[in-house]
């Protein structure tokens, strides 16, 4: 029996590589006779830059960047040809902000790190947005692009205050010859009460007080630069670096989308009999983009069943099958929260053993 396996990471605990690693130990232990094709996934966040390069090769491009306060932090730029992929969590991601001080956070690294990627030759700079600490609207990375304005770009969001002009020549003129493209798994405008403000503050330590304050600075940097881009979805993934970037005229793609494509997930699930996918939570959320999602629509398109293992499961069956995912297993309810946490590969081994009894024909 031939099985596919595409996880995402397990936010905290596991990369993707090491969560597809993981369950491939545990399959085999219960059906060694089963054929495992290993396919790590990302929608754009934390782990995009090593699932590409484990699927592509290419090249490395190691750079040092300004984190979210300014501090130096080690990220990489991927090479694979004329083309460029950017992960902007390393340089200004949650794990960076500790959940903290989000209102002084900024996106000048991720410019920096597409600087780098222009530098090095690439006509084409794919940028993967998720799991930021920040929401400065993607103002930090206009100013490492050359981006001028009456407010400091590289303060974060409350540096912004009062902002009434910007100017993006000098970006522009930079990435003339640059194809970008902003691979991100959220649809929300930059503002209003689906923004990036209201949305996914709180989870960056925003308190509830200040939100209407920031989504309104977020309204007027909108004003200096593109109300009407604003408005387009995806402007306010990545805390508004989505919006940045669509001012400088990239597309939009799902960063699932771009995983998929480059790691020709559709031909790889038609050769399987099974797909297996997870990540650490798998909520109703996980429609939005997200790696479960994607993954199990690529395997209904193929007429092949798709599993879900995961650190918690928070749907019920029909909310599942809505998901297209036939089944889905929780690593908590297996071993505790203690256990899933203290040893988290050991125990999705030991979840993915208990499912392969159920799904191998071995």
């Amino acid at each position: 029996m031939r099985i596919l396996v595409a996880p995402d990471k397990f936010a905290g605990t596991l990369t993707a590589v090491e969560a597809a690693d993981a369950i491939a130990a545990g399959w085999l232990r219960h059906a060694p006779e089963d054929e495992l094709d290993l396919a790590p996934m990302s929608d754009g966040g934390p782990g995009f830059v090593d699932v590409l390069h484990a699927a592509l090769g290419g090249s490395l491009l190691a750079a040092t960047v300004r984190g979210p306060f300014a501090e130096t932090v080690p990220a990489t730029v991927l090479l694979v040809g004329p083309v460029a992929y950017v992960e902007s969590a390393q340089a200004c991601g949650l794990h960076l902000t500790g959940g903290e001080r989000a209102e002084s956070a900024s996106t000048y690294g991720v410019g920096e790190l597409v600087v780098a990627a222009v530098a090095a030759g690439a006509s084409r700079v794919v940028v993967g947005l998720g799991g930021s600490g920040t929401n400065d609207g993607g103002a930090g990375l206009l100013g490492a692009l050359g981006a001028t304005a009456d407010r400091p770009l590289d303060q974060g969001v409350a540096g912004l205050s009062g902002v009434s002009g910007v100017d993006l020549s000098a970006a522009r003129t930079l990435l003339a010859d640059v194809e970008l493209v902003a691979a991100s798994d959220v649809d929300s405008p930059l503002t209003g009460l689906f923004g990036a403000t209201k949305t996914f503050g709180p989870q960056k330590g925003i308190a509830e007080e200040r939100l209407p304050v920031l989504d309104g600075i977020l309204e007027e940097l909108a004003a200096a630069t593109g109300r009407r881009t604003s408005l387009e979805k995806g402007a306010g993934a990545a805390g508004g670096l989505g919006f940045a970037l669509l001012c400088l005229g990239a597309s939009r793609q799902p960063g699932i989308e771009v995983v998929t494509g480059a790691t020709r997930l559709a031909e790889r699930a038609r050769a399987t009999d099974l797909v297996v996918t997870g990540e650490g939570s798998f909520d109703f959320s996980s429609r939005s983009g997200k790696v479960p999602y994607g993954v199990a629509a690529l395997a209904e398109a193929a007429l092949r069943p798709c599993v879900a293992l995961a650190g918690q499961v928070l749907v019920g069956s029909r909310e599942m099958r809505a998901l297209g995912v036939e089944s889905a297993y929780s690593l908590v309810d297996l071993v505790g929260a203690e256990r899933a946490f203290a040893d988290p590969a050991g125990a999705l081994a030991e979840l993915a053993e208990r499912v392969a009894r159920t799904w191998s024909r071995g």
